[in-house]
């Protein structure tokens, strides 16, 4: 039986009730700014997976806390410059796996740096990067890490992270710096959502069924994990309801988008029970830049799959990318 979450018109007209802490830019500026204190640092080291028509780069940098960030950087070989960049980000629990799969944008001309995300990678794709970082109790997975404050909640160095993945992109020479995007899905949409609010000169992004977006619906309403991570924590730790959703605020693809201004390509699928469409629209109804989204109303988080990948590559050629 498929999962219904509004109908469509009432998406169309959703709005969130997640609104910007008064400190929110404050403390992503000052986030930001003391990472920036440590030298990015970026290596490119070349490696030979046996497919003559790209270069792969076996590539690090220093994310939140200098702390080493594994990626692959994919271009298509012999490339010399005025590149387009993609930075891409992963679902949930999953790493930056192999270069192979990840030549979708090569293979259309532009280059891709893929980041790993920080402690995962052993979910569905291999990951390599630690989070040395410890946290207070927290349910098992990744979604309640450190939710007691701002400062210590994981998704506070994993977006850290992506903001300097950008900037390992941006360093290339045969990169653009003014024709850079942001893709990912699931929790890669998430995470690319807040690297369009965190990065002002971003051209592009292309959130794919997002996580991370409208976190109390979200919580209240998804019939599958990982948002379930948090209603199963909250269970238990019954006095952190408040403190643990006033922490998410900061986090909220909802308050990202409304500092965006880079233009977007969104996907939903209508049927999803694991990013409910409304919590899609709920940042998609409060992006600030030019916006279209792909709807697919009878899938799941799968959404559109391979038919949204070609989309996305279209749109990046009507965006001059």
């Amino acid at each position: 039986m498929p999962f219904i979450d509004l109908p469509l018109p009432e998406l169309q007209r959703y709005r969130s009730s997640v609104t910007k802490p008064a400190d929110f830019d404050a403390f992503w500026q000052e986030t930001l700014a003391e990472t920036a204190r440590t030298p990015l640092d970026p290596k490119f080291e070349p490696v030979d997976i046996g497919l003559p028509l790209v270069e792969v780069f076996d590539t690090s940098f220093a994310g939140f806390g200098g702390h080493r960030v594994k990626a692959w950087y994919i271009r298509p070989r012999g490339a010399k410059s005025g590149l387009t960049g993609l930075a891409k980000f992963i679902g949930y629990n999953g790493g930056r796996g192999f270069p192979h799969e990840h030549l979708l944008w090569a293979a259309s001309g532009r280059a891709v740096l893929v980041m790993d995300t920080r402690g995962q990678g052993a979910g569905w794709s291999r990951g390599e990067t630690a989070d040395p970082v410890g946290s207070d109790p927290a349910h098992a997975g990744f979604m309640t890490r450190g939710i007691v404050s701002p400062q210590s909640y994981f998704y506070r160095r994993v977006f850290t992270d992506a903001v300097r993945a950008v900037e390992a992109l941006r360093s290339r020479p045969e990169i653009d710096p003014t024709r850079l995007a942001a893709v990912g899905g699931s929790q890669g949409g998430g995470i690319s959502l807040a690297v369009a609010g965190l990065v002002p000169d971003l051209r592009a992004v292309l959130p794919d069924v997002p996580f991370l977006c409208d976190f109390p619906r979200a919580v209240a309403i998804a019939g599958r994990d990982p948002y379930g991570e948090i209603a199963r924590f909250l269970a238990v730790q019954r006095d952190r309801i408040t403190q643990s959703f006033e922490t998410l605020r900061y986090f909220d693809g909802v308050n990202f988008s409304a500092n965006a201004k880079a233009s977007a390509l969104f996907s939903v699928g209508l049927v999803d029970d694991i990013c409910p469409a409304s919590t899609v629209y709920g940042a998609y109804n409060a992006y600030a830049g030019q916006k279209s989204i792909e709807i697919y109303p009878f899938n799941n988080h799968e959404g559109g799959g391979a038919f949204q990948e070609r989309r996305q590559v279209a749109w990046l050629g009507e965006q001059g990318l």
